[in-house]
């Protein structure tokens, strides 16, 4: 059987920056150990699959993520280019797209040569630091913020120096097993900063994460007093995200830059 892929930079204008996602339409779900075989064959930090559903459904295509080695609940970059292979090779003439997930209906739209993602709002709790975190980033301060509905812990730097030079040992990181670290600090040049980790994920480091968003949003609007903001995350490839709080939704938006197309043949 042959299946159509596509590659997908996203959070970024150009190749070759921003995040890079398989995408890979199926006409119905394939088992599970094939999905994770492809997502691991595929070594990008997202795979994401989608199937349509029938027109009377309230969402348009069901999608599911994997890492090379885990099933995910949320994923922004991948559902973002997900949505522009919607829209440019599927022949999509709507101006929306609503995706059924493992975290609900998620809504894309277009916004000129911007995708603006429906994310939810994600609580967090305030904890003390754990000590493998403390171990893997000795500048982590000594209290955190866990994230129970994206299996994540956040930490708040100084400034945007200690987040861009920040050297996590991430053997020690990976036995959090599949929960990440997001580290953020105040920006420079824009609202906030972040970088992201999750190696028990098979995931050393993210180059651009929009699901982490879904918590980042909320704690840089309360403690910056607005709710639109500009985000960057400070990887070696990098991206830029536009953000605005809504009440229990955030809309994320990005760019994106087609990469390839081709096939994936299966038996």
């Amino acid at each position: 059987m042959m299946h159509p892929i596509f590659q997908v930079d996203a959070f970024t204008d150009r190749v070759f920056g921003g995040n890079p996602a398989a995408v890979m339409p199926l006409d119905q779900w394939l088992p599970d150990d094939t999905l994770r075989a492809l997502a691991m064959e595929n070594n990008l930090s997202e795979t994401a699959f989608l199937v349509r559903l029938p027109e009377t459904d309230e969402a348009d295509f069901h999608i599911r993520w994997f890492t090379p080695t885990v099933e995910v609940p949320l994923c922004g970059h991948a559902t973002l280019a997900s949505a522009w292979v919607i829209f440019n090779k599927l022949d999509w003439a709507r101006e929306k797209i609503i995706l059924q997930s493992k975290s609900g209906h998620l809504g894309v739209r277009r916004d000129k040569d911007w995708l603006v993602l429906d994310f939810p709002n994600l609580a967090f709790e305030e904890r003390q630091t754990p000590d493998i975190i403390h171990e893997a980033l000795e500048s982590a301060p000594e209290t955190a913020f866990y994230v129970p509905n994206d299996t994540n812990y956040m930490v708040v730097l100084e400034n945007e120096a200690a987040v861009r030079s920040a050297e996590p040992d991430l053997r020690k990181l990976k036995s959090l097993g599949n929960q990440g670290l997001i580290i953020t600090a105040r920006g420079e040049s824009c609202d906030f900063v972040s970088r992201y980790f999750a190696p028990g994920a098979g995931i050393d480091e993210d180059p651009v994460t929009g699901s982490i968003h879904s918590v980042l949003v909320p704690y840089w609007a309360s403690q910056l007093g607005k709710s639109s903001l500009e985000a960057r995350q400070l990887s070696a490839r990098g991206g830029l995200l536009r953000c605005e709080l809504k009440g229990e939704r955030i809309d994320i938006a990005g760019q994106a830059a087609f990469y390839m197309e081709g096939s994936v043949h299966l038996p």
